[in-house]
């Protein structure tokens, strides 16, 4: 997919050694490359498309939304548009979440949420400011801003600039029943083992220091689509009001409609105190993201200062709420959520059928149209593979190719940080059967490919 002709571009590239071809349009399912390739976006870049591209009723909400204001700062003035987005996010909790706070990144919302977390116990009527801690789980991705990435606990992306990341989050294990629950271990018991191990996490740097437990309801980027076995969400909850700390959702990658509800925390029989939200809501039509906030917080907040102490220049942008609004009628209107749970149904089967007996594909384990298959060397032992083999990179180029032309979002340090590697699929909102089957075969061609090559 990279290019090494006679180019040169200004352009700080991800690879500084590549040039990425040029996508020049894109309607549906598929983007066009400057070349002429019809490349089928089955993973919505990463999980943000997901009503796809071009859509016409959404790039002309947001066209009509530049004729009328495109930039007005949030210190000055509020926006009829950021007003409804946020009545509609609200409304879509149940009014379990009572207020949204706009931005443009995933970074950005995470961020927004540590600092909320940590000024919530400043504005209690006993202020509690020894709370300056956060606990989060291995080998998590949170967002790449320092402040994100400290939270995070994925040792490949911290690498480079762990002595700039602050100390206060301290992490524990996954809920990653594949690797990590025992044999013949119960749901309930490894449930109550990783209650048990959060707790004590507690007690280890001080119940009273911890401002809030962070944890994806289904693990994105970082193990490829895992999620929690049923009541671990309810028992970690528990936990944490045990010692009168928040619960943080990050479902930047997972929700908004990707797991086949508009909220994971819906299938989980848990609401956090505050979610961050992004990728899919806005769909990739302009930045946006957020966090939702639970109204005891909110009124907290009200009877001490009043005044959140963080903004940014671009919060609450009329031109990212009105797209992200345009995404989320859509959504409802079209009814894609039924179908986010009907054609991801259909995908897991699929991929059920063609991969489960593969030597190499030692588990396959996703929601919704948020699907993730794990390599093992070995089947038996779940022996992942060498990390010099670069599996991950070289299924990821193996798909960009021309004559496979399919986007499969690969990563590698699954199982420890650097050993292990998955890929992830997750199609639009708008995706039909006959595209899934054009993914799957797609998927099975590459794998033979690769795998041909790496037994040489």
């Amino acid at each position: 997919m990279a290019q090494t002709e006679d180019k040169t571009s200004a352009v700080l590239h991800r690879d500084t050694r590549f040039i990425p071809k040029k996508a020049v349009g894109g309607k549906g399912s598929y983007i066009f490359l400057e070349d002429g390739t019809k490349f089928l976006d089955s993973t919505c870049g990463a999980a943000v498309s997901c009503l796809g591209h071009g859509h016409e009723g959404v790039t002309q909400t947001i066209k009509d939304q530049m004729d009328q204001l495109s930039y007005c700062h949030s210190a000055f003035f509020g926006t009829e548009v950021a007003e409804e987005l946020a009545q509609l996010l609200v409304d879509s909790t149940g009014r379990k979440l009572s207020k949204l706070f706009v931005v443009s990144s995933g970074s950005e919302a995470i961020e927004a949420a540590l600092k909320l977390a940590r000024q919530y116990f400043l504005e209690l009527p006993t202020p509690q400011p020894e709370r300056t801690r956060f606990i989060a789980r291995l080998p998590s991705y949170h967002g790449t801003t320092l402040g994100a990435l400290s939270a995070g606990g994925h040792v490949q992306r911290r690498q480079p600039f762990e002595p700039l990341l602050s100390k206060n989050t301290s992490h524990i294990s996954p809920c990653y029943a594949y690797r990590n629950k025992f044999d013949g271990e119960s749901d309930e018991d490894y449930v109550a083992r990783l209650a048990a191990e959060l707790d004590a996490e507690f007690h280890r740097v001080g119940p009273e220091t911890v401002c809030a437990f962070i944890a994806e309801p289904v693990v994105g980027a970082a193990l490829g689509c895992v999620p929690a076995v049923p009541g671990y969400f309810p028992a970690m909850k528990a936990v944490c009001e045990k010692y009168g700390a928040l619960l943080i959702f990050d479902e930047i990658m997972c929700g908004m409609g990707r797991c086949g509800t508009l909220h994971a925390w819906e299938q989980e029989n848990v609401v956090p105190d505050i979610q961050t939200i992004g990728k899919g809501l806005g769909g990739g039509y302009a930045p946006v993201s957020g966090i939702l906030i639970d109204d005891s917080i909110v009124q907290t907040m009200d009877k001490g200062t009043g005044v959140f102490r963080h903004g940014q220049t671009y919060q609450g942008h009329p031109i990212s709420c009105a797209a992200a609004l345009a995404v989320q009628k859509t959504i409802k209107q079209e009814k894609l959520l039924d179908n986010v749970r009907e054609m991801g149904a259909y995908l897991e089967k699929q991929l059920r059928q063609r991969f489960e007996s593969h030597p190499y594909v030692g588990d396959i384990r996703g929601k919704g149209l948020f699907w993730g298959l794990e390599f093992v060397k070995d089947k038996a032992t779940k022996e992942p593979f060498d990390p010099n083999d670069r599996l991950s990179f070289l299924i990821q180029e193996k798909g960009l190719q021309p004559e496979h032309s399919v986007s499969l979002y690969c990563s590698s340090g699954t199982v420890d940080g650097i050993k292990g590697d998955h890929l992830i699929l997750a199609p639009a909102y708008i995706v039909s059967k006959g595209e899934i089957d054009i993914i799957v075969d797609a998927l099975e061609k590459v794998l033979e490919e690769v795998f041909a090559t790496l037994q040489k």
